[in-house]
């Protein structure tokens, strides 16, 4: 056998005398015979045998990476046609955006980064899950489908992760360009016919906030002194905002110094953290998020951000619900009374309750309210009254909690033979009644109804969508801290899931026949 050392091209021959030949580039060539046992020794003789006998070896042809001078190249044919960015492109305008922008920019100077290329890459980023900017500025740059997307083709280049924090904080708030980013996209559902309007639901989640709660203080002392920073800035701004400071009286049992616009809470019956509320209006037919607002996490900055978003899919888009479906949360009496009578909406909502007895004597229900006399009918069949007695100056009765008491006469209720299962510690029965308690009535007849049963399955749908946005979007804990900092990342993941929900429900045109 004979081989040869330089540059080899290939075989050219291979002799009776098993001799191998090799064509050349470098001319230093040298033979030495070698036997077959030693080529199946350093793993050549079987190749150069079953060439000998006509077998094709399985190995494929190594591939060695060459330079083209020249390359034919287009990310319209590389990106598939089911690809989900595909369908999110039909529906992202962002033309009327770049006019709201343009009195943010200067006149002079370098020209700034493309604002919608930012746009679009925010919007791969929250519907892809990727909460990084740092990783998102990685993934664009080498995700032929990002690149796509993004209008960057295969040579542009992917901005610094700066640019969004410059951004955000300076143009993109002034503007609220991602409160008009959100209404632009919920516009193109109701285009689509993909918002009823007859039906919302309503609820609220807990997203972690970004503050640790080893630094934490008590809730008593207050703000640290030396506490800065632009979260403690926008909290001092939202101090009187009954979404935020003004939310309730209670002093918060602590805070932290990092983002003090948080709760501390433990409504998962967990470890205690602190939170902010992301709260969604959602409409009952396909699920599309109408509106979506950030508070605090506590109840009743819950129910003031459910009134707003009503309110404002009314002003913004004509949206007027004939009911709305929610939980025991927004069942209170104030909040029943502003749906029935002050925006006409069905309440298909659970009353907040708690007249039920535990002990087993009569609840609230048992006695029968007669609407013309003012007056409570017990099951004795005696009257418990407002007052039993007139006024020189006339009262209204009514307590600081909104209701009313209604009082039996003591010398009924000494005679009376249910006495024990009425008020057996007490002199005489009395019972609260709601100023607000047309409203309550209202909702309990609704709750025996058949929509009212259908309204209860419907109300799941906003639930997926807070399971989606922690599950899929990884929301389950806020990367930008302080109020607008939630604002943003709640504005952005309810415009990547409306988008989603877009691409899932309208399918994409089938190519047109060749004829």
């Amino acid at each position: 056998m004979i081989v040869g050392r330089g540059m080899c091209d290939g075989v050219a021959a291979f002799g009776a005398e098993r001799k191998l030949m090799f064509k050349v580039r470098s001319f230093r060539f040298w033979a030495i015979p070698l036997k077959k046992k030693v080529l199946r020794g350093i793993g050549v003789a079987d190749s150069l045998w079953s060439l000998r006998l006509g077998v094709k070896p399985m190995m494929g042809e190594r591939r060695v990476a060459q330079e083209h001078l020249f390359y034919e190249f287009s990310l319209e044919r590389h990106v598939p046609e089911t690809h989900l960015l595909r369908s999110i492109d039909r529906f992202v305008e962002l033309g009327g955006l770049r006019r709201e922008l343009a009195p943010f920019y200067s006149e002079m100077g370098r020209p700034s980064i493309d604002p919608e290329l930012l746009i679009r890459m925010l919007i791969v980023g929250y519907c892809f899950g990727i909460r990084s900017e740092r990783r998102l500025c990685e993934e664009v740059h080498l995700n032929l489908a990002y690149r796509w997307f993004c209008r960057l083709g295969l040579d542009g280049s992917v901005p610094d992760h700066s640019s969004f924090s410059k951004n955000r904080h300076g143009r993109f708030r002034d503007s609220d360009l991602l409160r008009r980013l959100f209404e632009t996209v919920l516009q193109r559902c109701i285009d689509e016919g993909l918002v009823g309007g007859e039906g919302f639901a309503v609820d609220a989640s807990l997203i972690q906030a970004d503050a640790s709660d080893r630094n934490r203080v008590d809730g008593a002392a207050g703000l640290p002194p030396d506490a800065a920073g632009r979260a403690v800035k926008e909290y001092l701004a939202v101090l009187d905002d009954a979404a935020f400071g003004a939310a309730s009286e209670v002093t918060p049992k602590f805070i932290a110094p990092s983002d003090p616009a948080t709760r501390w809470t433990a409504a998962h019956r967990g470890p205690a953290f602190f939170a902010y509320s992301a709260n969604y209006l959602i409409d009952a037919d396909n699920a599309i998020i109408v509106d979506v607002e950030a508070t605090t996490a506590i109840r009743q900055a819950e129910i003031l951000a459910a009134k707003r978003m009503i309110e404002r899919s009314l002003e913004h888009f004509d949206l007027d619900p004939e009911r709305l479906i929610g939980d025991t949360a927004y069942g209170s009496a104030e909040m029943l009374n502003w749906l029935v009578h002050e925006r006409g909406i069905e309440p298909h909502i659970p009353v907040f309750d708690k007249s039920q007895r535990t002990d087993g004597t009569f609840s609230r229900e048992d006695f029968t309210y007669d609407h013309a006399s003012d007056a409570y009918r017990c099951p004795a069949g005696k009257t418990l009254q407002h007052y039993r007695r007139q006024f020189t100056t006339p009262r209204t009765g009514v307590m600081k909690d909104n209701s009313m008491r209604y009082r039996a006469s003591k010398r009924d209720c000494e005679a009376c033979p249910l006495k024990p299962h009425c008020c057996p510690n007490a002199p005489a029965r009395k019972i609260t009644r709601s100023i607000y308690e047309g409203a309550r009535d209202l909702a309990r007849e609704i709750a025996k109804t058949d929509e009212y049963q259908t309204s209860r399955r419907q109300r799941k749908k906003v639930e997926m969508l807070f399971a989606h946005l922690k599950r899929i979007l990884k929301l389950d804990r806020l990367r930008l801290r302080g109020p607008s900092g939630a604002r943003d990342e709640f504005h952005l993941a309810a415009t990547a899931q409306n988008l989603r929900k877009l691409a899932k429900l309208i399918p994409m045109p089938s190519p047109l026949l060749a004829m």
